[in-house]
């Protein structure tokens, strides 16, 4: 199925899914479920990328417990690593045909790469890659190596010397770099992927509402590293993964910046980075929330006002996504649109999917507003997912100075417009003190 096909397809999945529940599945239906998804994906999502890259021919592979990030997106769910040396090949016949998936292994990888390795016949495993390379005779080998994209350049200086010394003269001179391949396969969605990830960052958005609430902060006990431990807590008892320690930190009128270790007290505004794997698939999200003051029912104007102008930067950077657009060009669009309109904004957006930090465009980063060379520069694709994460500055008359709110809300591009993929904050937590702090 053609990516121009697929893409209608993704987003009808995508909005259906929206509607549906987080169910954990147990372990052994996971992993049935995680299996399917690879299969969609290397059947129906790959061949239109190694078209549209016009590779005929990529090896993937990886010894034991050091594995291409590529690599791992392809093995079956019961292997927790490549076994001894894992060489995958992916090999488009031409003429419409399907590719062939081939594993230079004792043993299949999965139910769709099989073996054609046979030790007793060819001893050599490397010979035995060479040769099936040259049986099939393609213009161009990719091989996962990359200066510029870390999640492209998994193949080790040890198998790029093993493999050239294997390879003859002629396939060694067809050799090209699986850079803009591996970038593609990771960061495009497929549908059945696009019907799971509303799911996962609606619980994201679930577990951060009561984390931010008083059924886990009690204003003047409770610190923040306990709200962060409290969130991976629960992340883990409903059978989800952490990619990174959840951050709570907090903003207190008098005092600049932000304070990451403290008891959380009335009148301060407390902030959240958090981000859940589930199905390979990872979140990652920031939200806001606000601790009443004695005699508050709700937070100053100011703070909402800041909030409210953060949101605003949100749809400017959302509203300027095209395909074939590039990071760079993204990111300067944005910020002039958002000074322009009076914001102090910092937008610092990445790809997400397969990793947190995923593969595809640099949107800015906090300290290169400037834009970022090379990654930046890579362009907009549909059908991918994206960390709309940024922040802006706003001067608040009643603390006496500025409050910074950094939102990061995650989102699916279908080619036309992002799509927030369960919504997005617009409005702050609450959590009360005192005797109102009594949950109800």
């Amino acid at each position: 199925m053609s990516i121009r096909i697929l893409a209608p397809l993704i987003l009808l999945v995508f909005l259906i899914a929206q509607a549906h529940a987080f169910e954990p599945a147990a372990l052994r239906e996971r992993a049935q479920l995680l299996d399917k998804i690879t299969q969609e994906r290397l059947t129906e999502v790959l061949p239109g990328l190694m078209r549209r890259q016009n590779i005929d021919l990529w090896v993937i592979m990886s010894r034991e417990y050091n594995e291409d990030p590529v690599l791992k997106t392809m093995l079956p769910a019961n292997w927790m690593s490549a076994r001894r040396h894992t060489m995958l090949v992916i090999h488009d016949p031409g003429a419409g045909r399907a590719l062939e998936y081939l594993a230079v292994a004792r043993y299949p990888v999965g139910e769709l790469f099989q073996s054609v390795w046979d030790p007793e016949q060819q001893p050599d495993q490397w010979q035995a890659l060479a040769q099936l390379i040259a049986a099939r005779d393609p213009d161009t080998i990719a091989v996962n190596t990359s200066d510029s994209f870390a999640l492209a350049d998994g193949m080790s200086s040890t198998e790029w010397r093993e493999l050239n010394a294997a390879l003859s003269p002629t396939m060694r001179a067809r050799v090209v770099s699986a850079e803009s391949l591996a970038i593609a396969w990771l960061e495009t969605r497929s549908a059945t992927e696009m019907a799971y990830y509303p799911q996962l960052v609606s619980k994201g958005h679930e577990l951060i509402a009561r984390a931010f609430s008083n059924e886990v902060i009690t204003p003047g006990v409770t610190t923040t590293q306990a709200v962060g431990w409290w969130l991976r807590e629960q992340s883990q008892a409903l059978g989800l993964a952490n990619w990174f320690h959840p951050a709570v930190s907090l903003q207190r009128r008098g005092e600049a910046g932000f304070n990451r270790q403290g008891v959380i007290q009335p009148g301060d505004l407390i902030h959240v980075d958090f981000g859940l794997t589930w199905l390979r698939l990872n979140t990652d999200q920031q939200q806001h929330g606000y601790v009443l003051r004695e005699g508050e029912t709700e937070p100053s104007a100011g703070v909402v006002q800041a909030m409210a102008a953060a949101s605003t930067l949100q749809d400017i950077l959302t509203s300027n996504f095209v395909v074939g657009r590039t990071g760079n060009e993204l990111l300067a669009l944005s910020r002039q649109q958002a000074l322009a309109s009076g914001l102090r904004p910092t937008i610092y957006s990445h790809p997400l999917g397969l990793h947190g930090h995923g593969a595809g465009p640099t949107i800015g980063m906090w300290d290169a507003q400037e834009g970022v060379p090379v990654n930046g520069d890579y362009p907009l694709f549909a059908n991918t997912a994206y960390s709309i994460e940024l922040s802006n500055t706003a001067a608040v008359a009643e603390w006496g100075g500025d409050v910074r709110i950094m939102l990061e809300e995650d989102a699916f591009f279908d080619g036309q417009q992002v799509r927030y993929l369960n919504g997005r904050q617009t409005k702050l937590h609450i959590i009360r003190s005192g005797a109102a702090a009594v949950v109800r």
